[in-house]
């Protein structure tokens, strides 16, 4: 009898024991979401020999690095990526579509985070998240938290602070283009002592008139892309740029630098990271190339870029260990996976392509209209390669609706440069397919056009609303995505993942609720 209970009671020791074993990793105190702007995962790779061992090779050695993370949508950018990163999803639910879209009641551009109704604080932009149509992984830690959690959003550029920040932060901050400071907007409510006191102090503008950049490391090291410029060296003075060197500061890679001296600022002067409650901090970098210049232009920069880029990681990590603790954060980093398009090839070399105007695009397809169906401004506006038709005028002749948009993407299709024009109702209602499916993911009903122009690559498509023309290059993008700290166990992953599973994943090791849009499954086998 006594060895029949001491072996259940060896057998229900070893269960326990397997069960504690298993037990979930501790919710981690911290979670420091890092979104660089344009970093390439090529030129990770290609520039390696000139890092140090505290940044790049410190991921690739204690993170589990995931090379090619996917946006599943068409025309990424600042605005896009950052939303889709927080709110799990596409701007088919989130709303954001891109920088900026046309307004169609106002026929007017709006800017993604423009709110007239909350004033900026250290800027006169009136700032909020009211395009954002779904929560973010902020909104739902502070759910999760009843508001106790310390979240707050630290970025070069208003758009990716604010969309990272969400709803519910307690505070966003970015760089003024005209004075340096860092601002704020009413809508996050009152703005923090602490970051009043670093701009009265510590502001980049008592600093800015002294800072030059020039080469890191000595100019021979820069080797690592194929360029027709002769650079022997670089420098770049802001104070020269005069009404311009804020704007020419934050591409630059000391605009990473400034965001880690307020990131300090933010760790020594609030609770974040110290208690039990698992808090909030989302940062973003720049690793573009200067004044948005071409890489083959400024060959030497973007590779500076790299080096000292590499340095600020180091420089973040570093900090955050010794503030927090890195077993007690789980850092994330990665990538808003587009660059500054490339200028147009040189004719000689004999490369297919043209210019596609959208303006007269859509003054021909108005004309086109016009025979058909009588006089009118059948074409209201255009933006970008959006084509939007005028409903009240289409509604008011009794015209269909469907029989318009089928004949003017027919029109369109037929036009030089042009690949494919697809409607409205075809992206929504139509038959599937990936390519439709990427359109449709980047479409949203209420700020999209009724038709979306596919350009040929190689051609260049000219804007005359915004003034902005560049070649178009349909070329396999993917962005790198790296967790370390937390229980991460380090392993290098070349399958794709979607970045929509981002927002997923970190909320699992939160213990929380997913943003209400996110429907990507969390990314599995990351703790050891």
């Amino acid at each position: 009898m006594k060895g029949r209970i001491l072996t259940s009671f060896l057998l229900t020791a070893v269960v326990i024991t397997g069960l504690q074993a298993q037990a979930a990793s501790p919710v981690p105190k911290l979670v420091v979401g890092l979104t660089i702007d344009q970093l390439r995962s090529d030129y990770i790779e290609a520039f390696s020999a000139l890092y140090g061992e505290r940044g790049f090779k410190r991921l690739m050695k204690e993170g589990r690095v995931y090379y090619n993370a996917e946006y599943d949508f068409v025309n990424v950018d600042r605005s896009s990526a950052v939303a889709s990163i927080y709110t799990g999803t596409t701007p088919y639910y989130n709303g954001i579509t891109g920088n900026r879209w046309m307004d169609r009641s106002t026929l007017c551009l709006i800017k993604s985070v423009d709110d007239p109704a909350y004033m900026g604080v250290y800027s006169s932009e009136s700032t909020s998240p009211k395009y954002l149509q779904a929560s973010t992984l902020s909104d739902e830690l502070m759910v999760a938290t009843g508001g106790a959690a310390e979240v707050y959003s630290i970025a070069p550029t208003r758009e990716m602070a604010v969309l990272a920040a969400g709803h519910s932060s307690k505070g966003a901050f970015w760089l003024n283009d005209e004075t340096g400071k860092w601002s704020g907007t009413t809508y996050y409510g009152a703005f923090p002592e602490w970051v009043a006191t670093y701009n009265d102090k510590e502001g980049l503008d008592f600093r800015i008139d002294n800072l030059s950049w020039g080469p890191y490391l000595p100019v021979t090291s820069y080797k690592y892309v194929t360029s027709d410029a002769k650079q022997l060296t670089f420098t770049h003075d802001f104070a020269d740029e005069r009404a311009e060197k804020y704007r020419r500061f934050k591409t630059s890679p000391y605009a990473n630098d400034e965001v880690n001296r307020l990131v300090n600022a933010c760790l020594t002067a609030t609770q974040i990271g110290k208690d039990n409650v698992p808090d909030l901090l989302t940062i973003s970098y720049y690793a573009g190339n200067y004044a948005h210049r071409s890489n083959s232009e400024y060959a030497m920069e973007i590779q500076d870029m790299y080096v000292r880029l590499d340095n600020s990681i180091g420089d973040l990590l570093d900090l955050i260990d010794r503030k927090v603790g890195l077993s007690n954060t789980l850092f994330f980093i990665t990538s808003t996976g587009y660059t500054d398009p490339d200028p147009k090839d040189p004719d000689t070399y004999r490369i297919p392509g043209g210019e596609f105007h959208i303006k007269r695009c859509g003054a021909l397809l108005n004309m086109y209209l016009m025979a058909i169906y009588g006089q009118g401004n059948y074409v209201e506006t255009y933006y970008n390669r959006e084509i939007y038709l005028n409903h009240k005028l289409i509604e008011e002749k009794k015209l269909n609706l469907t029989e318009v948009l089928n004949r003017s993407s027919d029109f369109i299709v037929q036009m030089s440069g042009v690949r494919e024009a697809y409607t409205s109702q075809r992206l929504m209602l139509g038959a599937w397919t990936p390519k439709i499916d990427r359109i449709r993911n980047g479409y949203n009903i209420n700020c999209s056009g009724d038709i979306y122009v596919e350009v040929m690559p190689g051609w260049s498509f000219v804007d005359e609303y915004s003034n902005n023309s560049y070649v178009v290059r349909d070329i396999y993008a993917s962005a790198p995505l790296f967790f370390i700290g937390n229980n991460v166990k380090p392993e290098i992953l070349y399958t794709p993942v979607k970045v929509t599973a981002i927002a997923p994943t970190v909320a699992h090791f939160m213990r929380i609720r997913a943003p209400n849009a996110a429907s990507s499954a969390p990314l599995s086998n990351i703790c050891k």
